[in-house]
C-alpha cells in the first residue's frame, strides 16, 4: 500500500488511537481493518508550516479536524490558537468545512523598495511564503500566507476552475476566518466599536479582551506574557472592510461590513481578498516599528509621482470650529478672498506650503449635513474668487489646498468629480481634502434604477468610491487627503497620491466634542489607528483654552505636547491648525513647527506603552537633522532616552522644547522652556513630561 503525500510533507497524522500503518503487516484482514480505521480517522490529515526569516514566528496550516485551520506560535508559544479559515457564498455555500489541503508550495523573498515619501524611505520586504490549495472535491480555494519577522498576513484566492468559469459572478455572505487568541483570559485590549453612528471617531477603550464586542481594526491587545499583537488588514480593494466580532471569549471572527441588501461582497471568480494581518512584537514599540502593512501592498501603479508633495499648511478651519467664522455664506463667512489672501500672507511669511480653505463652494447654507445634494464642486460663493486667489498664492509661493465636502451624497459627488478636478487642475490646486460627513450607515447611493440606497462608510461600495476619487485625482496630478474615510490599509504604497486620511478623533473634538479628546488619546493613536498609516490629526493648537481653563471644550495638553505631536503622529502633510494670531504670541515655540519636516529618511520608536506614553525619533530626508517627540497621558513621568540613534562621530545641537517645572495641562499648560545642549550618540537625555505634557527636540548636526 502506498499513500502519496507529495508535494505536502505529512507532519501530523490522525489524532485517534487507531492502528498504525506499520502494524498492519500481520494479515490481509488486519490490513483491511487498518485501512478502514485510517480513512475513518482522516489518514490524509496534514499540517504544513512556514516560519519567519528569524524563525521566531511559525504559521501552521492544518486540515486534521476536517476543515482548514491555522495556528501562530511566537517564540515557541502559541499566540493564536487553531482558528478557522474559509468563505461562504450565496451560490456555492460554505467553502470551509470539508476542505482538505491538496497541495502546497513555499517561497522566500528579500528585497528593498523605496517610498516616494513616507516615514521611512527604504523598506525591507523579507518574508517566507506558504501557498496552499484547499479542496472539497468540487471546488478549490487557495490560501496564501506570508511570515515576516514583525508578523504575518494571509489571504484567499478563488481561481478559475472547471466548475467556475472566469469572471462568473459571486456573492459572499460570510467570512469564516477566526483569530482565536491564546492566553485570552488575561489579555488587555484597546479598541473602538465598529458599525456605529460615528464611524471611527471614538475615544479608545482599555478593557479586558473578553469585554470586547464588535470592533474596528487595527485591533491591538497585549497577552499576559507581554506579547503585543494587532489584527488588521492590508490592500483593501473591491471588498468589504473586515471588523471583528468576539463570539466566545478570545474567539474573534471576521465580520464583513454588508451592503444595504445584506450581501457582504459582490465579486466574481478570480478574486483575491485583502490580506488579514497580525502584527506581533515582544513589546509595544515593536508594533510601531513594523512595516508589515506596507509590505503586503502592491508597488506604485501611478508611475512618476514627483508631483506628490509632502509639506505643511495652515488653513481657514479652526475658526469655524470655534464659531468665529462660518462655512456658509454671511457676515462671518470664513472662505472669502480677503481672508484667504491674509492666510496666504501668513503662510508665505513663515514658509508654509499651502492654505486649506473650507466653505468656498455653494451648498453650505442651511442644513448641509442632511442636504449633500446641494453642494456644487465647481461654483464658488460670490465672495471667493478662485482664479484671483490661486494667482495671488502663486506669486507668494503658496498653493491653495482644495476642499470637497460630500455630506455622504457620493453619487452626487461622482457626477461632478471630473469637472471639479479639472477646475482645480486649471488653477494649480494639487491637493484636495475630501469629506464624507454622514452617520454610519447613511452614505447616500443612487442605484441604476434611480433608487436611493444607504450604505456604510466601510462597505464594499464605499471602498470603491474612495479609491475612485484617488485614481481620478491622479489623472489631474492631484493628491487626496480623505476625511471620514475608509480605514487605511497601506494603499498609499500603490497609489502614492493618497497622501493622508483622518479615520479617528482629530483635533476638532477639542473645540466642541463632549467629551473632548482625553490626555491619553494621542498616546493611544500610535499603537492603534496609526498602525494602519498616516493621520491628518491637525496638531499645533497654541490657545489651549479659548473659553477658559475650566471649560469642557479645551485642548487637554500642554503647549509643548502640541509640538511633540508633529513627530509622534506621522503624516506627510501637517497642519499648523491654530489661528495665526495665536502663533504670533508664541513665536519662540512656533519655531519648532516651522522647522520640523514631514518627509523622513528613517523613523524609530524608542519607548512607550499603549495609551500611556510614546517616544519617537525621525531623521529628515536629507539624512541630516533628527527630530524627537515624546508625550504622555495624564500621568507626569520621567523618561530616559539614549541618543544612540544619532549618527556616530557627529556632534549635534539639541534644541529642546519642554514642559516647565510648573507645567500641568489643567492649571498651567503654557509653562514651557526652550534650551540648547550639545550632544552625541553616546549621550542620554532625561525627559521630564508634565501631566499630558510633551517634549520636542531638533537635533541639528554641527
Amino acid at each position: 500500500m502506498f499513500i502519496k503525500t507529495n508535494p505536502i510533507q505529512l507532519i501530523a497524522g490522525p489524532r485517534s488511537a487507531g492502528p498504525k500503518l506499520s502494524q498492519a503487516l500481520l494479515s490481509p484482514t488486519l490490513i483491511a481493518l487498518a485501512v478502514t480505521s485510517l480513512f475513518s480517522a482522516n489518514v490524509f490529515a496534514k499540517t504544513v508550516t512556514v516560519s519567519s526569516p528569524n524563525q521566531q514566528i511559525q504559521i501552521s496550516l492544518s486540515d486534521d479536524t476536517g476543515r482548514p485551520e491555522y495556528k501562530i506560535d511566537f517564540h515557541g508559544k502559541t499566540v493564536i490558537e487553531p482558528s478557522r479559515l474559509g468563505l461562504v457564498f450565496q451560490s456555492l455555500g460554505e467553502l470551509g468545512q470539508g476542505l482538505q489541503i491538496k497541495s502546497s508550495e513555499k517561497k522566500s523573498a528579500d528585497e528593498k523598495w523605496q517610498q516616494p515619501w513616507g516615514e521611512q524611505e527604504w523598506i525591507r520586504d523579507q518574508h517566507n511564503q506558504l501557498s496552499a490549495v484547499l479542496s472539497n472535491g468540487k471546488v478549490q480555494l487557495e490560501v496564501e500566507f506570508k511570515a515576516f519577522d514583525d508578523g504575518i498576513g494571509f489571504r484567499y484566492h478563488l481561481a478559475q476552475q472547471a466548475t467556475l468559469p472566469a469572471n462568473s459572478p459571486l456573492s459572499i455572505t460570510d467570512e469564516l476566518t477566526e483569530f482565536n487568541v491564546g492566553q485570552a483570559d488575561k489579555a488587555t485590549a484597546w479598541w473602538i466599536p465598529a458599525r456605529g453612528w460615528n464611524r471611527y471617531e471614538y475615544l479608545y477603550r482599555t478593557t479586558a479582551l473578553k469585554e470586547v464586542d464588535r470592533v474596528h481594526t487595527p485591533f491591538t491587545f497585549k497577552l499576559a506574557d507581554g506579547t503585543h499583537l494587532s489584527i488588521h488588514e492590508a490592500a483593501l480593494v473591491d471588498f468589504a472592510a473586515m471588523t471583528l466580532d468576539q463570539q466566545r471569549d478570545g474567539k474573534l471572527k471576521a465580520d464583513l461590513t454588508p451592503w444595504s441588501d445584506g450581501i457582504r461582497v459582490k465579486t466574481q471568480v478570480g478574486f483575491y481578498t485583502p490580506w488579514r494581518t497580525i502584527q506581533i512584537a515582544d513589546k509595544a514599540t515593536g508594533l510601531l516599528n513594523s512595516h508589515l502593512i506596507l509590505n503586503l501592498n502592491e508597488p506604485n501603479k501611478l508611475g512618476d509621482v514627483t508631483w506628490v508633495k509632502p509639506g505643511k499648511y495652515v488653513g481657514i478651519w479652526w475658526g469655524m470650529h470655534l464659531n468665529e467664522n462660518t462655512w456658509g455664506s454671511g457676515p462671518t463667512h470664513g472662505a472669502t478672498t480677503s481672508e484667504t489672501e491674509r492666510y496666504m500672507d501668513f503662510a508665505a511669511k513663515y514658509q508654509f506650503d499651502g492654505v486649506l480653505v473650507e466653505g468656498w463652494n455653494k451648498g453650505w447654507d442651511g442644513d448641509w449635513f442632511h442636504n449633500g445634494d446641494q453642494f456644487s464642486f465647481t461654483k464658488a460663493y460670490a465672495d471667493f474668487d478662485l482664479p484671483a486667489i490661486t494667482a495671488y498664492g502663486a506669486k507668494k509661493g503658496v498653493r491653495l489646498i482644495g476642499h470637497h465636502e460630500t455630506a455622504g451624497s457620493v453619487t452626487h459627488y461622482r457626477d461632478q468629480m471630473a469637472d471639479a478636478f479639472t477646475l482645480y487642475e486649471k488653477h494649480g490646486v494639487t491637493q484636495v481634502k475630501t469629506g464624507y460627513v454622514a452617520d454610519g450607515g447613511q452614505i447616500k447611493r443612487i442605484d441604476d434604477q434611480g433608487i436611493t440606497r444607504h450604505e456604510w462608510h466601510d462597505g464594499q461600495f464605499m471602498v470603491g468610491e474612495y479609491l475612485h476619487s484617488v485614481t481620478e485625482a491622479a489623472k489631474h496630478h492631484i493628491s487626496i487627503n480623505s476625511h471620514e474615510p475608509i480605514k487605511d490599509t497601506g494603499l498609499r504604497r500603490t497609489y502614492p497620491n493618497w497622501i493622508a486620511r483622518e479615520g479617528a478623533r482629530g483635533q476638532e473634538y477639542n473645540a466642541w466634542g463632549s467629551p473632548p479628546n482625553s490626555p491619553e488619546h494621542t498616546a493611544m493613536l500610535p499603537f492603534t489607528r496609526m498602525l494602519a498609516g498616516p493621520m491628518d490629526f491637525t496638531p499645533g493648537i497654541f490657545d489651549l483654552a479659548p473659553k477658559g481653563l475650566d471649560a469642557e471644550n479645551r485642548v487637554q495638553t500642554t503647549l509643548t505636547k502640541q509640538l511633540a505631536l508633529y513627530v509622534v503622529l506621522y503624516s506627510p502633510i501637517q497642519m499648523a491648525a491654530d489661528l495665526p494670531r495665536n502663533y504670533e504670541k508664541h513665536l519662540d515655540a512656533f519655531q519648532f513647527i516651522r522647522d520640523v519636516p514631514t518627509d523622513w529618511y528613517q523613523s524609530v520608536a524608542l519607548a512607550g506603552e499603549v495609551g500611556d506614553y510614546v517616544v519617537f525619533a525621525r531623521q529628515a530626508k536629507d539624512q541630516g537633522d533628527w527630530y524627537l517627540g515624546a508625550l504622555t497621558d495624564e500621568t507626569a513621568r520621567k523618561v530616559t532616552v539614549k541618543l544612540d540613534f544619532l549618527s556616530p562621530n557627529k556632534r549635534y545641537q539639541a534644541q529642546i522644547y519642554r514642559d516647565g517645572a510648573k507645567a500641568d495641562w489643567k492649571t498651567n499648560p503654557y509653562d514651557y522652556v526652550i534650551e540648547t545642549l550639545e550632544v552625541s550618540a553616546k549621550d542620554s537625555l532625561n525627559l521630564t513630561l508634565a501631566s499630558s505634557g510633551g517634549t520636542a527636540i531638533r537635533f541639528k548636526a554641527l
